[in-house]
């Protein structure tokens, strides 16, 4: 691969794909999947049989929620709800709902990276739910993990639910955590969720779907890099490959060329040669078993108050502070 002539990388996702697609092996980040028709597929996963994840956190939040929303605030002093990439909302909801009907004092600030993700939320929380303050962020976590050292002394309870931890392997997570860590005060809470341990086909099943969406989605950051990079990326000409490793507990998705070819990326003044069978790795999906969860909190400062799963323990949300 060469660069056809030197050239300023200005946006974040400019420099991104060209430092991911002059590496070897190659790289693309999965937070690029996501604009608007990332979103529509994502939200068509969340309703897909073998995606699991969605379902099994909306039943521990449906089966807890009570208790949940009590070990938030216990003594009602109020505090800001600060979920980090929080999509949709539609499982926060069932907490705002309790939240709501118990008469906590709290403001609700989702943040994600798609403003479309947000816009429709904010939007929809307006009409449905007017009731509850809503602040809207849209960032990225560490950028906006940087902003919350500047908001005000009132108590946080910071969300990170569904597999947004698990896109990131122990290192970074561990990482993610420490900067977690220095944007809290001392009564300060996580509420995190982490993807369990389970039968490998189970996990494979969940990244690899039959109808094709996840490959969609997955090729999705082809697709924005088309239109908005002037690229000339053939869909047709990558598959979606999905592999997991049961003893690390890491599931990973490929985007793989089926033949040798060569893409052009006019804006980034970019040519990506690829060997046939080639791939790009896009996305980590890390599970974890109570011991990891464990190590990666007392590894950060943190330590687990609490946890709440399922009936099958497929999935556990976890209630973290920072350690004495």
């Amino acid at each position: 691969m060469n660069s056809k002539e030197q050239k300023t990388v200005i946006s974040t996702f400019e420099k991104e794909v060209y430092e991911g697609l002059t590496a070897f092996p190659k790289y693309l980040s999965s937070k690029y999947f996501y604009d608007e028709v990332g979103d529509e597929l994502f939200q068509q996963i969340m309703a897909l049989p073998e995606y699991y994840l969605t379902r099994t956190e909306y039943e521990i939040f449906k089966a807890n929620k009570s208790e949940i929303v009590k070990s938030f605030d216990t003594y009602q002093k109020g505090f800001d709800l600060i979920e980090l990439g929080a999509g949709d909302g539609k499982k926060t909801k069932i907490l705002l709902q309790e939240l709501q009907e118990k008469n906590y004092n709290f403001t609700y600030m989702p943040v994600d990276i798609s403003q479309n993700a947000i816009d429709g939320l904010v939007s929809d929380l307006d009409k449905g739910m007017p009731q509850v303050k809503t602040q809207g962020q849209v960032g990225e976590y560490f950028e906006v993990l940087d902003r919350l050292r500047q908001m005000s002394d009132r108590k946080k309870v910071i969300m990170v639910l569904g597999s947004n931890i698990g896109n990131l392997l122990h290192p970074r997570a561990i990482q993610f955590l420490k900067k977690l860590y220095k944007a809290m005060h001392p009564e300060d809470l996580v509420f995190i969720g982490f993807d369990q341990k389970k039968h490998p086909q189970k996990v494979l099943d969940a990244y690899n779907d039959k109808t094709g969406v996840t490959a969609a989605f997955n090729k999705n950051v082809l697709s924005r890099i088309n239109k908005e990079l002037n690229g000339n990326f053939d869909l047709d000409k990558f598959i979606h490959w999905e592999t997991y490793d049961p003893e690390s507990g890491t599931a990973k998705s490929y985007l793989v060329s089926n033949e040798k070819q060569t893409v052009d990326i006019n804006d980034l003044s970019l040519q990506v040669h690829f060997e046939a069978w080639e791939s790009i790795h896009t996305e980590i999906s890390q599970k974890y078993d109570d011991d990891i969860v464990k190590w990666l909190a007392e590894e950060s400062g943190l330590e687990i108050v609490k946890s709440f799963t399922d009936k099958n323990e497929d999935y556990k949300n976890y209630l973290i502070k920072k350690s004495k």
